[in-house]
């Protein structure tokens, strides 16, 4: 017969090694949560930094409507039908007074801002064109609306900054079209006229 002590000693030892387990299962299933949150799925995963910035405003609380519309190298198209192209996109599409009201948590919030962005994801070598569309005109007046494109890498620089004329719904103009090479430095610029609205109209309809 066991020495009471012994027999002790053995209930001890084994419910020792009993929490040891325990603590050493904890301490691994900690471990692999640790890991799937610090590694998440990088599939489908969108970069959201941008290279350049182009910004088009005009006056706040006007009711006017004004389009962004602007072309890459490749030919492709961002504007209000289509926000999304190769690098491009469109973040923020304007329509002057229309749904500048919001609501958030039951309060209704003003954004008297009006100003449309275009973001460049990346930079692609070649001729980016951007143009105003004054989509809905409401006085006869000239709308007087600003386009600045900035680049946002590595360092924040304005490579161009104009104020513009638009004259009624319909109206088109070319701000800018700025040309980028391999290295993403602007090689050159020009404000020559090009139409990109019958194109985008073409488009759309497919």
């Amino acid at each position: 017969m066991k020495h009471p002590s012994i027999k002790n000693k053995s209930e001890q030892d084994a419910f020792t090694d009993l929490l040891f387990n325990a603590l050493l299962g904890f301490a691994l299933m900690f471990a692999v949560a640790f890991m799937l949150m610090s590694t998440p799925e990088k599939k489908g995963k969108i970069e959201t930094k941008a290279e350049y910035l182009i910004t088009v405003r005009w006056e706040d609380k006007h009711p006017d409507d004004v389009d962004a519309i602007v072309e890459d190298p490749s030919g492709g198209l961002v504007w209000y039908h289509n926000r999304d192209s190769g690098l491009m996109h469109l973040d923020r599409d304007d329509r002057g007074v229309f749904a500048d009201q919001i609501e958030v948590a039951g309060v209704k919030v003003n954004n008297p801002i009006n100003q449309e962005t275009v973001t460049l994801r990346a930079s692609q070598a070649g001729e980016y064109v951007v143009n105003l569309l004054h989509y809905k005109s409401n006085y006869s007046a000239p709308l007087p609306v600003s386009v600045k494109v900035e680049k946002l890498n590595p360092e924040v620089s304005v490579i161009y900054y104009g104020n513009h004329e638009l004259n009624g719904s319909g109206d088109e103009l070319t701000a800018i079209r700025f040309t980028l090479d391999a290295a993403g430095g602007v090689a050159r610029t020009s404000q020559r006229p090009k139409r990109l609205l019958t194109r985008a109209v073409a488009e759309a309809k497919k």
